[in-house]
């Protein structure tokens, strides 16, 4: 590997002062005969989940167990590892799912469960049409008021760094960058989450140390992942939890898991208006400690939508 920059310590994302950003009219923020903008129903919360499952055939029951006890309304699942056809999508409507995937034989592959009908599916991040990698879904699910657009996302690991693996993510998350950019232009909430094979910080890492010469944390993949908060993204866990020790991807080698050796990589970020409907984000920790479980656990956020 060649020689890389010093890391230069950065200040969290969340001490970024916000940026008030006033949308016209849409007909996803729903208002009265006054033009005041209505809120949800008191008490009524759309909970989205992230949850990079390593395999649905590794995961077949370990998935349905945990969306019964967590009830999700949407969940975006990453690394299914299974073409379209084969996925158990019966499994899941059954369960009163809708079922979307974006899959690839054996590697990657995306998906969208979703309790509420979704519309205007799009399979692919657009801007490199010789792209075969399955990584990227997006639909959009509308609330008890609110329309909120979904980019599922598993962001390509990028080792060995320096190298082809490592160029194609940076150009990966500039494709992704530059459909941030569409989407803010639209007006509508977005949220775009997943696996992002990105250790924003020192203190997302139990080890931070451990991880500086790995693509997950190179300055480069960082410097990308900034580039996207900048754009007026808010990186929802952090918008809510501060500090160290909050993980969501423990190594099944060298008993990372019983040490707590973990890094956080799955994220929601979302756009001005999809931030203004947030009320929590949390990290479902103990499903790692389940029978078969995954890597990852499960990241939710719930929105006033």
């Amino acid at each position: 590997m060649g020689q890389l920059h010093q890391l230069h310590e950065l200040p969290p994302f969340y001490s970024r002062p916000k940026l008030a950003i006033f949308a016209p009219i849409t007909c996803c923020r729903l208002r009265n005969a006054s033009h005041q903008i209505i809120a949800a129903p008191k008490g009524y919360e759309m909970k989205i989940a992230t949850f990079n499952i390593n395999g649905i055939k590794a995961r077949i029951e370990a998935l349905p167990r945990w969306l019964d006890n967590a009830s999700p309304d949407v969940v975006l699942l990453q690394e299914i590892k299974s073409v379209d056809e084969n996925f158990p999508r019966e499994m899941f409507e059954d369960l009163g799912y809708n079922v979307e995937t974006h899959g690839q034989k054996s590697f990657n592959g995306v998906a969208i469960l979703s309790k509420l009908p979704l519309e205007d599916v799009m399979r692919g991040l657009p801007g490199d049409a010789t792209d075969e990698q399955a990584r990227y879904i997006e639909a959009t699910v509308v609330g008890e008021v609110h329309a909120v657009r979904l980019c599922g996302l598993y962001l390509p690991n990028g080792n060995p760094a320096p190298g082809p693996k490592f160029d194609y993510k940076l150009a990966w998350m500039e494709r992704l960058r530059a459909r941030a950019i569409t989407l803010l232009a639209e007006e509508m909430p977005f949220l775009m989450a997943g696996d992002y094979n990105i250790i924003p910080q020192p203190e997302d890492a139990k080890r931070p140390d451990a991880w500086r010469q790995d693509a997950l944390f190179l300055p480069q993949a960082r410097a990308q992942f900034r580039r996207l908060l900048n754009l007026g993204l808010t990186e929802a866990f952090r918008a809510r939890t501060h500090g160290p020790g909050h993980y969501s991807f423990w190594d099944y080698q060298a008993g990372a898991w019983n040490r707590d050796d973990g890094i956080r990589i799955d994220h929601f970020l979302l756009n001005p208006t999809c931030a203004d409907l947030l009320q929590d984000c949390q990290i479902d920790k103990p499903v790692r400690g389940e029978e078969r479980p995954s890597d990852h656990v499960p990241v939710w956020i719930s929105l006033a939508a």
